[in-house]
């Protein structure tokens, strides 16, 4: 009996895993995975709707699954006077209800560091907060109705337009008030979601904890002010700690290190040939003793891009340690001949 009552609940936890991402199609994933009929699989799904741990919608042809939610609710706020801590523990952390303390810790740097910038730098009148938790992961909203976050940044670093932006929010560091703040508050929380995303004007900027890059999109309906999306597992074993060391080296246990999505330099699907795109790349990275260039995404580059990134950018900072990673042939090549014109 505990053999059976065991497998059935594992069978029921990968279906609530995996639910979101197969919304149409998960009656066929689990039936594939532990090797049982669907109608088995069905019995195990009527069981966790009863439990109000899914929810169904359409018919039976057409029917899709999703998470129930345990608690969705919002509130409106005005950013006056209003303190991000106070926010967390009246409001947030008591809806987020019972969760391990590595993920509570994530979600108190993450949500009380994203309110923080919309109360100090948005210049809007109100925001809302929503939160939503259901029996696999946990979402938090907060929009304002601000100038927008990438827009701000375009017009006081005197960007090029707000696509720029995302690029610099990528690398880290950046911040529109020095004197107040490290610039690390985006980029680490970026990083310990398993998704996180910005939407603001026209751009959508987008980080998956699965995969090393990060990605813009261009809306053509514009979003006023700045909406962040944070959702991490309730069970996820991630900590704070393992974030900060992955950007952190030597003893001093500084932010010094830097990941830089290398698509994010282009605009559309433009090839990057020139010199003057690899400043754009190269803008404010000289703030990191290591960085990594990460080529996902792109199929070639030009001979001028890769020499004034890897030896002209390089012998003016000999200092620094400059990787690539996820480079094609193609790429690589380019890359080698750049680093070797030194040799000649």
């Amino acid at each position: 009996m505990v053999g059976v009552r065991s497998r059935g609940e594992a069978i029921r936890q990968f279906i609530v895993d995996n639910v979101a991402g197969h919304p149409s199609s998960i009656v066929a994933l689990t039936s594939k995975e532990f090797g049982i009929s669907r109608q088995a699989v069905n019995s195990h799904i009527k069981r966790l709707t009863e439990q109000n741990s899914l929810a169904a919608e359409g018919n039976t042809r057409n029917r899709v699954y999703k998470l129930h939610p345990e608690i969705a609710i919002s509130k409106h706020l005005p950013l006056g006077e209003l303190e991000e801590d106070f926010v967390w523990r009246d409001f947030v952390k008591p809806n987020l209800g019972s969760l391990p303390d590595n993920v509570m810790d994530i979600w108190s740097y993450g949500f009380t560091e994203m309110l923080n910038n919309a109360i100090d730098h948005s210049q809007g009148k109100y925001v809302r907060i929503a939160v939503e938790k259901n029996p696999a992961f946990s979402q938090v909203i907060i929009s304002d109705d601000g100038e927008g976050i990438f827009c701000r940044i375009q017009r006081l670093l005197g960007l090029h337009d707000e696509r720029h932006a995302v690029l610099e929010l990528a690398k880290g560091k950046l911040t529109t008030d020095p004197e107040n703040h490290t610039g690390e508050g985006i980029f680490f929380s970026s990083r310990m979601f398993d998704e996180y995303a910005i939407l603001s004007g026209g751009v959508y900027f987008s980080h998956e904890f699965c995969k090393p890059e990060d990605w813009i999109m261009e809306q053509e309906n514009l979003q006023s002010g700045t909406t962040v999306f944070m959702q991490i597992t309730n069970n996820s074993a991630r900590t704070i700690k393992s974030v900060f060391d992955k950007y952190a080296s030597g003893a001093e246990y500084g932010f010094d290190k830097t990941i830089v999505p290398v698509s994010l330099a282009r605009y559309g699907n433009e090839m990057l040939v020139s010199r003057s795109q690899a400043k754009r790349l190269l803008a404010r990275v000289d703030k990191f003793r290591i960085v990594i260039f990460d080529f996902s995404d792109i199929d070639q580059i030009g001979q001028a891009f890769a020499d004034e990134v890897f030896r002209v950018f390089k012998n003016q900072h000999p200092e620094m340690q400059l990787y690539f990673s996820q480079a094609n042939a193609d790429v690589e090549d380019m890359i080698i001949r750049a680093l070797r014109s030194d040799e000649i």
